[in-house]
């Protein structure tokens, strides 16, 4: 368990708390970059509880901001998208992508320019890179961009879908991180071979429902083996990467079939933004996910604690485990029922956890560092071209450590 004060520290994420400050020392994922149409509707966004309108300008160019007018603070999801920039529906002010106030008409035109250029600017830096729109929200200069291994391979390739959650970033990657419950709350995709994630040693999770783990820290977080006893003296691995906040690697296949990224960014200290990107190095992707979702939030279809979301009790007595439809909906409605920030004062964990301990003792200790203003964030220019999670079995006496990059 954590304590109350230990808890809180890892929660909040608002300017001026020991982790927001460590998120805000890294690219953050803020959309597909589907999402943003060049001339179209600008959008409101969220993250680490910031207020942002973020919109592609007529050339292509994407631009990040405070939601709000610097001069009226009326809603900048309400300009209209001209040409280089946001026009303010309001007196006419208009700002370019890189935050610039390049028309003022309510100011006399002798002294419109110098006014201009006393505005703040108040936007945020901006990258796209691997079908996404980053955003940096710290206040120093944006950081070294990660180098991972997907960012530039082509669109079949690669597929990426994220759904926001009513629940604390740190439930999902929690979820993420425990592998234990595999052979548990995915029952379902053990036993049908149409379910969506399906893979083709998947099963064997709920061979051995009690991993054990063992543990190589690395710069950028740890890698994770988990190791199932088998019967023959084989071994069921599966091996993750977990990088420092809030990247999980998840095995999903050998070491050259499909790679699936999680990440868990907080919206705010009660929501949360659940990415999965899936990619495959070496030619298209094998499987493609939620057909028929919203691409941009597939979470809402999936129901709330209210409607238990949508769970068919009916199935659940025909052989359904969870009553869920997949993987993703499975793990989202425990997240979310855990409470949006749960008490962790009262958990009992066991050794099923092992994961999720040694990974709030470096999220602690990052926090900690960061209150007291010494460094606290991993080296973003750590390689990590080579990441990678594996889903494999062993023969009996093999090393898993064989299978690293």
């Amino acid at each position: 368990m954590l304590s109350h004060e230990d808890n809180e520290l890892l929660s909040r994420v608002g300017k001026d708390t020991p982790m927001g400050t460590v998120m805000r020392s890294i690219w953050l994922p803020l959309c597909r970059k589907q999402y943003l149409e060049a001339g179209g509707t600008p959008r409101r966004m969220r993250l680490l509880g910031e207020d942002l309108v973020a919109f592609r300008a007529a050339d292509g160019r994407v631009g990040v901001r405070d939601e709000k007018c610097p001069h009226r603070l009326c809603s900048l999801a309400l300009a209209r998208n001209e040409g280089d920039g946001l026009r303010c529906i309001y007196h006419g002010w208009k700002f370019d992508v890189s935050g610039e106030v390049v028309e003022v008409p309510t100011e006399p035109a002798d002294r419109a320019k110098d006014f201009a250029a006393t505005v703040p600017k108040r936007h945020k830096p901006v990258r796209e890179a691997g079908g996404i729109v980053w955003v940096w929200l710290g206040e120093e200069e944006a950081g070294t961009f990660y180098n991972w291994n997907w960012l530039d391979i082509p669109d079949e390739q690669i597929e990426i879908r994220v759904g926001h959650a009513a629940c604390s970033w740190l439930n999902g990657l929690e979820t993420a991180l425990d592998t234990a419950h595999v052979g548990v709350l995915h029952t379902n995709a053990i036993e049908d071979d149409t379910y969506i994630h399906k893979t083709d040693t998947l099963a064997l999770s709920a061979e051995d429902k009690a991993p054990h783990f063992e543990f190589e820290m690395q710069p950028y977080g740890y890698r994770e083996a988990a190791l199932r006893n088998l019967g023959d003296g084989s071994k069921y691995l599966r091996l993750r990467e977990y990088v420092m906040p809030f990247f999980s690697y998840i095995p999903v296949g050998p070491r050259d079939n499909d790679q699936l990224l999680t990440i868990y960014v907080p919206i705010d200290d009660y929501h949360s933004a659940h990415w999965d990107i899936r990619y495959n190095l070496v030619g298209p992707k094998k499987l493609t996910w939620f057909d028929g979702f919203d691409l941009d939030d597939y979470a809402p279809v999936m129901g709330n604690m209210d409607n238990l979301f949508h769970q068919d009790r009916e199935a659940m007595k025909n052989g359904s485990w969870s009553g869920l439809p997949n993987i993703r909906h499975e793990d989202i409605a425990v997240g979310v029922s855990q409470g949006a920030i749960p008490d962790r004062t009262q958990e009992f964990l066991s050794s099923s956890d092992l994961s999720i301990v040694r990974a709030r003792r470096m999220l602690l200790k990052a926090a900690k560092a960061a209150a007291k203003g010494e460094p606290h964030s991993i080296d973003p220019s750590i390689d990590m071209s080579e990441l990678r999670a594996i889903e494999e079995v062993l023969e009996p006496g093999a090393d898993w450590r064989v299978l690293q990059p």
